[in-house]
């Protein structure tokens, strides 16, 4: 029976620290699904569309790698895709708080997933998909935080 996960986020846009929580998930995992929420809560600057075309060109070289969106329950999705895991990225303890709760409403829905959380490399434990928007709004040096694809997208974003 091969290990299958869920890797969610909104990813608006995806970054680096994004990308090592993926790769170290994907070493774990036989396969793993990076599935873009439509947060009805949130009002992305990238549609789902264009996040999901983000996401697939950064990771195309991770072979157990499937990218996928939806808009519902997650536990719902994982069940549809038959993973018996979520993946979730820790960068602070701040983070914490908010991920327990969403775990532990997520083993109310349904108990037989189950929730695995990843540090963040240190180097990215500060960076979030807010940061790098702020950031290349004002033209600053994004190179180090995004994949080239992204730090481009973000640019033409921002020029429109």
């Amino acid at each position: 029976m091969s290990s299958i996960a869920v890797c969610p986020g909104t990813f608006d846009p995806i970054t680096y620290g994004h990308l090592d929580i993926i790769k170290r998930g994907a070493k774990v995992f036989d396969q793993v699904y990076v599935v873009a929420l439509n947060n009805s809560s949130k009002n992305p600057l990238f549609s789902i569309e264009e996040r999901t075309s983000l996401i697939k060109d950064v990771t195309k070289d991770i072979p157990n790698v499937i990218v996928d969106s939806f808009q519902g329950l997650l536990v719902d999705y994982a069940k549809s895709v038959n993973a018996r895991a979520i993946i979730r990225g820790l960068r602070a303890v701040s983070d914490f708080e908010y991920e327990l709760q969403i775990t532990s409403m997520n083993r109310v829905l349904n108990e037989e997933i189950e929730t695995f959380f990843i540090m963040t490399n240190n180097q990215y434990s500060f960076l979030s998909s807010s940061i790098v928007k702020e950031v290349s709004r004002f033209n600053g040096n994004i190179s180090e935080l995004v994949p080239p694809e992204v730090e481009k997208a973000l640019k033409n974003k921002f020029m429109e």
